[in-house]
């Protein structure tokens, strides 16, 4: 496996992706790049598409490059998405890891499953970190009828068999019905944070609770790089995540 001591100390990070920007724009929270990239210095990985990496890889250096995209604008391909770049490419940019995105049941699923494992060939030849963000989520999902964590668990197996070294899904509500995510593979599992909207101290719970559940922290966008107070929050979900702190100490102690 790829050496993945500075992008998850321990065996645990934070990580915030802020490759919303190829998707949409405008985003909230991601209008002033310079900004950002200050408030998320304390980040364990920031997942941002290759020219992000390139323009601030001096400023921060556990870039995770994204190497998949879609636009809104793509009609029914706007789920499916394509390679944009190479695993010598992001290195030579500055990046310490790569990541490539599935959305299972989507139009194009094969297509991104080719990618994932052509990717994770080459991630395994330069002995670089991959990061599958492997969302149940398409048109064409089939859930079996007798699974709880609704295709997450699922979206884990597929991409630790394809390769992955972490995997990024969705939090399925409930320590034991996580339980089952994490169980079923042997390398770590980052939750993703879903839509914005949350208050602050739910967020940490449902943190909380993952990690009780065997999850290795957080791939989490919005809920952190649109927060009122970036830095806060990434320094209360290192206590829980790193220091194993409960959530009202975590609160007090980031002054959220």
């Amino acid at each position: 496996m790829a050496d993945m001591g500075s992008l998850l100390p321990n065996g645990k990070g934070v990580w915030v992706p802020i490759d919303h920007g190829v998707s949409d724009y405008p985003v909230k929270g991601l209008t002033n790049l310079d900004e950002i990239i200050s408030n998320l210095s304390a980040a364990d990985a920031i997942v941002a598409h290759k020219g992000v990496v390139s323009k601030y890889s001096d400023q921060y250096s556990n870039f995770v490059a994204h190497l998949s995209a879609s636009t809104r604008h793509g009609g029914k391909e706007n789920s499916l998405k394509v390679l944009v770049g190479t695993v010598q490419e992001a290195i030579n940019r500055g990046a310490k890891g790569v990541s490539v995105q599935v959305n299972m049941g989507s139009y194009g699923e094969g297509e991104m499953l080719e990618t994932l494992g052509m990717i994770s060939s080459e991630t395994h030849s330069e002995n670089i970190p991959l990061l599958g963000m492997i969302y149940p989520r398409g048109e064409n999902l089939s859930v079996m009828s007798d699974d709880d964590t609704e295709a997450a668990a699922h979206a884990a197996r597929l991409g630790f068999e394809l390769g992955c070294d972490v995997i990024k899904t969705k939090w399925t509500g409930s320590v034991d019905s996580f339980r089952k995510v994490t169980s079923a593979v042997p390398i770590p599992v980052l939750i993703a944070g879903g839509p914005s909207g949350n208050s602050d101290e739910e967020i940490l719970t449902m943190v909380h609770q993952a990690m009780q559940a065997g999850a290795a922290g957080v791939c989490m966008g919005r809920q952190i790089f649109a927060n009122k107070e970036p830095e806060k929050i990434i320094k209360a979900l290192r206590m829980i995540i790193h220091e194993n702190e409960d959530v009202d100490t975590a609160m007090k102690t980031s002054g959220l």
